[in-house]
């Protein structure tokens, strides 16, 4: 989408163009400009000025409204953010990662060309644009000059000791990783350096050559593989708080002394103050010719007032409570700063209400009157475009609904009217052009030479003004499910063929003369298993169904082999339950959806959310099940937050535009009211009546709805269980939506399993299904996963420790001060009243509210609906907010007695918070240590571990992902889990799932896809020494990863690229990684010819086949072959052995 047309004729005004001249050498103060001009407003004059702009807001809301709307305006602007630190000052808690890297990419924006050794071509096209809120912008910093002189400029051809260059990396705020996936962080091997500069766009890959730079490449941080050559790329400070410049002795100065020395690293913004006592912040940065903006002075000013009131009584609080020293500097500019800054260099007021008037001949409010007003009523919208038409006037219709209106149009104009990338169209007189998108408002411009331009939003047409995120231009990395890499020590295993035991880590061994890397197993007994490395697809880390420690196996015995086939008849049951139904589905006709219509399309288009590629996928096969006459029964898993409740909202509206009814059941009163009002609002253009079902409707209400539903005048019903009784019928079901069925008792259960043969059924759930389980239900199943975060989300900040009254106010007032909203959850209903009570005395500033599942239904409902509506600062809750509740200005979480909460419930929690481009904060609070248990300590241990996004995955396989395969199998299988270990578990139930598939195919005559069988694969153990040097990878973590990719590489394709991704990463491959890809690729060809077994015996390589087998043109090899009852056997002399057996191999295959 682009605007930046329509600027021309804002530009054409002579009041601007009267303007501009007047802020080339600005004496002028204020611009008096209506609100929704000032980010057109901003983009015009940043162009036409050519110089550095710092635009300061209030609040982050407003903030992110700028960040949106200016890349509409102008789409090459150079847009970057200041945002705020994230705790408050004297919180005394680091600031986020994503923070430091923000500000320390913004500050190097505003440098960009300037220092010594800087390029000719280093100073950008374009002078940069900085947002900034208020406390983003009188937080201190460095000083220019300190950072200036940590920065420096790197070509190829530039001589420095590389150990110096590791050195100053430190100094300068990076963090060494193992691979380098994010903005300020580097990683070393051999003679490889990657690194990723805050301003570059990707990470840079330095190749040196002794102490000489030799190349400079970008590469990709998911796939680790170079991109491009660079000319040149800067070294710029990676933080604000440098490492070089904290003294010791500044520790002592503020409370840190619970902190390990280890973790100080993540404190060091907080030092700050004392090494820059002098900095004006941010300002400091802006060039001389730069000009401050600020959007609207008086909000600000008030902005500042209250942040620096609490900040007064927050270190008031520190000097007298943790002895925070007196003379401790400021670490912001206090209002009276700000007002000499705001003095001493141009800065001008575009609010509306200066202080200072504007001479009327530089006002260009008389141009702009804001647009009507239509509440979606689409007949007054149409008459009010073809008025406009008629007078010649030019209108411009920027809606998430433009498909729509723009269908609408052409039936009222009676012409075609097609959707607009640009707005060109819609600016010639008399012109009416749709363009798809968001902005939170419109306005009417009347020129004095006659043109009028009217840009009607969807704040003038439907009330909305929530602008849509803009798509990321790189891809997330996506987090790893079974974190083979984070492998230690201790950690128990199970080897297929073994069984249970504990990994003693990696030892070098020498095998007949020959060095080897193996992976050590210890099992009972004593006994020890050194399994070779190229074998690491055969282990895999044991989860267990309680997670409890497991019993090691006993090597020596049959034990291990008994378990196993016990699981591998319990897991026959199993699959044959599921496949049972399967085939049931498959013989009973159901309805056969028509292709989406037109409608269908205009509902999707006017998401207000970027999708993710999971959501379209799961569409798209939930339309596909729902296109076929047969009765769909689709389980959709995703993440907290991930968009599950959209992608059921459209198959929903697919259902009701071929005249079917739907019924949304889920598990709580809460969670339907949000449902309710999230599908009427999003609906709401459409005549699809909704309605709701559940104890907040009165009896009258519930009775009068009942009948409405069976005469078939409602089309979706969202309801709990009350759904399920015997009085509730429908005139024409055809879509039952379910969402968290394990939520649901056994007999709601059995009810909706006989639905499932006759209606098509979606199940939404929260809880992940790991990978290996979702393969193992292939054509089980039908199951679609979105795993991927939406676009701008944040990891939630997680913080887990003993109850402190300041901490909470702490949290509390950072909340309020972004104008957000908090989660307080205190699961006693008994006490609930007297914990609010506390509240109000601890925050006196803040509007407080109580929910609860005992509450009257209608007193219940009015405080959800004011919660939602914004009119309540704080919701002191039970957990009725666990499940599926979406308040996206709520992103603050605090939870009383976190212990008493099981690890899921505290995970579903935790994600109520961060659903919007806004960071998200959750406190877990717990009594005194010895007042907890070992096993509620893990718990929260754990969920403060895991706070990535996507976490799902890998916070606790033992809780999450056990009861996540339970319920999905339908059965409990917790034994057969705790004596193989769960991802064995899933292999064998996917060979029985396979097995009984293929047989109920021949006797049923059903279509079913082919599923592929596994094949075992071949044991090779030859003469070579093979192993990952710790001199070409030194990171063990790295090693074990890259052993685990080898070991399941499953085609000669694959092991080449991999071959040359570890050139293009580490450097040439040295002999011992060769002969382990050349093993890899034995391994290969020998499961493709059907051979089990290559070992060495005696000087020679015996190929293990059966002796009955005819090895057909191989006897042309029979001077170099010999054949015995054990297989074929291949003299290992000489240099021609290893491609003699590859010759070996595809001959067999091709004999087959």
């Amino acid at each position: 989408m682009d605007l930046s047309p329509v600027l021309h004729h804002v530009r054409r005004l002579g009041t601007y163009k009267r303007l501009l001249e007047e802020l080339r050498d600005p004496t002028l103060r204020a611009l008096q400009a209506p609100r929704a001009l000032r980010i057109p407003l901003t983009a015009a004059l940043h162009a036409d000025l050519n110089r550095p702009i710092l635009l300061l807001v209030a609040r982050s809301d407003r903030l992110l409204t700028f960040k949106e709307e200016l890349l509409y305006w102008d789409v090459q602007i150079p847009l970057h953010i200041l945002p705020d630190p994230g705790p408050l000052y004297y919180e005394w808690t680091p600031w986020p990662g994503t923070v430091r890297r923000e500000r320390a990419a913004t500050l190097a924006a505003l440098t960009q060309g300037m220092g010594p050794g800087a390029p000719a071509d280093a100073a950008p096209p374009r002078p940069p644009l900085v947002l900034a809120t208020a406390r983003g912008a009188m937080t201190r910093t460095i000083s220019r000059q300190q950072f200036l002189a940590a920065s420096r400029y790197l070509k190829p051809g530039a001589m420095i000791r590389f150990a110096k260059l590791i050195e100053l990396l430190v100094d300068i705020g990076y963090a060494h990783q193992n691979l380098v996936t994010e903005p300020g962080e580097f990683s070393r091997r051999g003679g490889i350096l990657d690194l990723w500069p805050p301003l570059e766009p990707r990470p840079v890959r330095i190749e040196f050559f002794g102490d000489q730079i030799e190349t400079l490449r970008s590469f990709d941080p998911s796939t680790q593989r170079t991109l491009e050559a660079l000319p040149w790329i800067r070294l710029a400070p990676a933080r604000e708080g440098l490492p070089r410049l904290i003294t010791p002795e500044w520790w002592e100065s503020i409370p840190l002394a619970g902190v390990e020395e280890g973790l100080r690293q993540e404190h060091l913004e907080l030092l700050l103050p004392p090494a820059n006592p002098d900095s004006a912040g941010p300002l400091d940065f802006l060039p001389e010719d730069g000009l401050v903006l600020l959007e609207d002075r008086a909000a600000f000013e008030q902005a500042v007032e209250e942040i620096e009131t609490t900040a007064i009584s927050m270190r008031k609080e520190s000097e007298s409570e943790q002895g925070l020293n007196s003379d401790f500097p400021l670490p912001y500019l206090p209002w009276s700063a700000w007002l000499d800054l705001l003095e001493s260099r141009p800065a001008i007021d575009l609010g509306r209400f200066a202080a200072e008037p504007i001479p009327d001949d530089l006002d260009l409010a008389q141009h702009f009157t804001p647009g009507p007003r239509f509440g979606g009523q689409i007949q007054p919208i149409l008459a009010y475009l073809e008025a406009r038409r008629q007078e010649h006037e030019s209108c411009l219709v920027l809606s998430r609904q433009a498909p729509r209106l723009a269908e609408l149009w052409s039936e009222e104009a009676e012409t075609h009217t097609s959707l607009q990338e640009q707005a060109t169209e819609g600016l010639m007189p008399g012109g009416v052009a749709f363009i798809q998108g968001a902005l939170s408002e419109g306005w009417i411009l009347q020129a004095p030479d006659g043109f009028s331009l009217h840009l009607l939003t969807d704040a003038e047409l439907f009330g909305w003004s929530r602008p849509r995120p803009r798509r990321r231009s790189l891809p997330r990395p996506t987090a790893p499910e079974e974190a083979f890499a984070d492998l230690s020590p201790g950690d128990f295993v199970v080897h297929t063929d073994y069984g249970i035991g504990r990994f003693a880590g990696l030892v070098q061994k020498q095998l007949d003369g020959i060095p080897r890397e193996f992976l050590l197993i210890e099992y009972a007994e004593g006994d020890q298993l050194f399994v070779p490395i190229h074998q690491a697809d055969r282990i895999s880390r044991y989860v267990g169904a309680d997670g409890g420690a497991p019993s090691l196996s006993r090597l020596g015995t049959s034990d291990w082999e008994r378990a196993k086939e016990k699981t591998r008849q319990a897991v026959e049951e199993v699959a044959r339950d599921l496949l049972e139904l399967y085939a049931r589905r498959q013989a009973v006709s159901g309805h056969a959806f028509s292709p989406d219509t037109p409608w269908q399309r205009e509902l999707e288009a006017s998401f207000i959310h970027q999708e993710t590629e999971d959501q379209f996928q799961a569409l798209a096969e939930i339309k596909r099940d729902m296109e076929r006459p047969l009765p769909m029964d689709r389980l959709i898993c995703g993440d907290v937050g991930y968009g599950k409740t959209e992608v059921s909202l459209r198959a929903a509206f697919k259902a009701v535009m071929d005249g079917k009814q739907v019924a949304m059941l889920v598990p709580t009163t809460v969670l339907a009211q949000q449902h309710f009002h999230t599908f009427r609002r999003r609906l709401a253009a459409f005549p699809v009546e909704v309605e709701m079902l559940s104890r907040f409707r009165s009896p009258r209400e519930a009775n009068e709805i009942i009948e409405r539903l069976r005469a078939g005048e409602i089309d979706i019903i969202i309801g709990t269980h009350r759904l399920l009784q015997s009085d509730v019928d429908f005139k024409d079901l055809g879509l039952l939506i379910i969402d968290e069925e394990q939520r649901f008792g056994v007999t709601h259960k059995e009810f909706l399993k006989q639905l499932r043969t006759e209606v098509d059924v979606l199940t939404l759930t929260a809880t992940p299904i790991p990978r290996t389980l979702y393969m193992a239900l292939t054509g089980a199943r039908d199951i679609s996963t979105i795993s991927t975060p939406p676009e701008d989300r944040l990891p939630v900040i997680t913080h887990v420790g003993p109850y402190d009254p300041k901490l909470v106010r702490a949290a509390v007032m950072r909340e309020l001060d972004r104008g957000g909203q908090v989660f307080f959850v205190h699961n006693r209903v008994q006490t609930i009243n007297t914990m609010r009570c506390r509240l109000e005395r601890l925050i006196p500033e803040a509007q407080i509210a109580v929910a609860h599942g005992q509450m009257p239904e209608q007193e219940l409902s009015a405080v959800m609906e004011a919660f939602s509506e914004g009119e309540i600062d704080v919701l002191v809750s039970t957990s009725i907010i666990e499940s599926g509740l979406d308040i996206p200005s709520a992103n603050t979480l605090i939870v009383d007695r976190a212990d008493q909460f099981g690890l899921a419930q505290l995970y579903q929690l935790r994600g109520r918070v961060g659903r919007a481009a806004i960071q998200g904060y959750a406190y877990f609070f717990r009594p005194a240590r010895s007042r907890i248990t070992d096993e509620a300590l893990q718990r929260l241990d754990i969920i403060a571990e895991h706070s990535q996004l996507g976490a799902g995955y890998a916070i606790a396989m033992r809780d999450l992902e056990m009861r996540g395969a339970g319920e999905i199998l339908g059965t409990r299988q917790h034994g057969y889990i705790a004596s193989v270990g769960f991802h064995l578990y899933t292999r064998l139930l996917a060979s029985a799932v396979a097995r009984i598939r293929r047989s109920m195919g021949k006797d049923h005559a059903l279509q079913l896809a082919s599923m592929p069988i596994e094949t075992p694969p071949a044991m090779i153990d030859l003469p070579l020494p093979s192993a990952i040097p710790e001199s070409y990878i030194p990171s063990r973590e790295l090693r074990l990863q890259l052993y685990r990719r080898l070991a399941s590489l499953d085609s000669l394709e694959a092991i080449r690229a991999l071959n040359q991704e570890l050139e293009d990463r580490f450097g040439p491959p040295p002999e011992e990684i060769e002969n382990l890809l050349y093993q890899l690729e034995i391994k290969t060809l020998a499961r493709g010819a059907g051979v089990e077994r290559i070992s060495a015996e005696g000087g020679q390589i015996l190929i293990e086949i059966p002796e009955e087998r005819d090895i057909g043109r191989l006897e042309r090899l029979s001077g170099t072959l010999r054949r015995s009852k054990r297989g074929l056997w291949l003299p290992a002399q000489g240099r021609s052995w290893k491609e003699d057996l590859r010759s070996v191999l595809r001959l067999l295959k091709d004999s087959d």
